[in-house]
């Protein structure tokens, strides 16, 4: 039964690792994909040594930060807000209103944002007119493209994300519930004396899943969201690698930012899961 999924595993992520020897070679289109002079860590000390380093670790890290701080808990509170619905209709509306934007297609999404935050046309921006705020392009701004991208992000995948917490809430003996009814807990202390605790192993092992995808902020969105004015905060190393290796043909120098991007993102990983295992018994493996 699972022999498929571990074929597609070995075919699609792990024979393209092959790859990963191009972070170490002066590619040479000639020799064809395995040929190219070795050059060590040549490319990984000229990232290092780039001007834009810092700016790109800066805005990468900001940006993913930003994301897991607020993004994080936000599933976990739409599940915990619906598990508090018995109504069966209104629980049912309620998921489909909440999962439903995780199915717009990212182009459209940006195309949607586009739209509402325009100044002249957008419903935001009228309403920020309204309010006094004046002229304000919300995505043509340096101050602002963080909390629009982060909310967006928010609103987009929250009630999707909350899924895996319903489940586990599913899960809860319902002998749970009902001793807490009959010692009289309120709402409120059945979800921090019953809920919470049935899903703390989930949100640690998602917790550290997120932490070892830090420097991951996705390519689509934000490259899309991107234009002149925004660039010095929404320029990371997942839009750098596309325009240093796609754009520009710099293929070695693309192959070593993506290994740099991946080898600090597994860093992370490691110590999440140790930091969980010593002090919580939970972890990966």
């Amino acid at each position: 039964m699972i022999l498929p999924a571990i074929v597609v595993i070995v075919i699609f992520n792990y024979i393209p690792m092959y790859g990963i020897q191009l972070a170490f070679r002066e590619f040479d289109f000639t020799k064809g994909f395995t040929g190219g002079e070795w050059v060590g860590l040549k490319y990984f000390d000229q990232f290092i040594h780039n001007y834009m380093f810092k700016d790109l670790m800066k805005n990468t890290v900001t940006i993913s930060l930003a994301t897991i701080i607020l993004g994080f808990p936000a599933p976990i509170i739409m599940a915990l807000i619906i598990n508090q619905v018995f109504w069966k209709r209104w629980k049912k509306t309620l998921q489909t209103t909440v999962y439903l934007p995780h199915f717009i297609s990212m182009v459209v999404m940006v195309g949607l944002l586009n739209v509402l935050l325009s100044p002249e046309t957008g419903v935001v921006g009228h309403l920020m007119k309204a309010l006094g705020f004046g002229d304000i392009n919300l995505l043509a701004s340096e101050k602002t493209f963080v909390p629009v991208y982060v909310l967006s992000d928010i609103w987009q995948h929250a009630g999707w994300n909350s899924i895996i917490y319903l489940a586990a809430l599913a899960s809860v003996d319902p002998q749970l519930y009902d001793s807490a009814k009959i010692d009289g807990a309120s709402r409120w202390q059945t979800i921090r004396y019953v809920d919470l605790p049935a899903i703390v192993p989930t949100m640690i092992i998602l917790f550290i899943l997120s932490m070892g995808n830090i420097l991951n902020t996705g390519f689509e969105k934000i490259f899309l969201m991107q234009n002149p004015l925004n660039l010095p905060v929404s320029e990371v190393i997942a839009t750098y690698v596309y325009k240093i290796g796609i754009i520009s043909s710099q293929f070695s120098y693309s192959a070593a930012i993506g290994l740099f991007n991946t080898l600090i993102n597994f860093i992370f990983l490691l110590a999440m899961n140790t930091i969980a295992k010593r002090f919580s018994n939970i972890s990966l493996w």
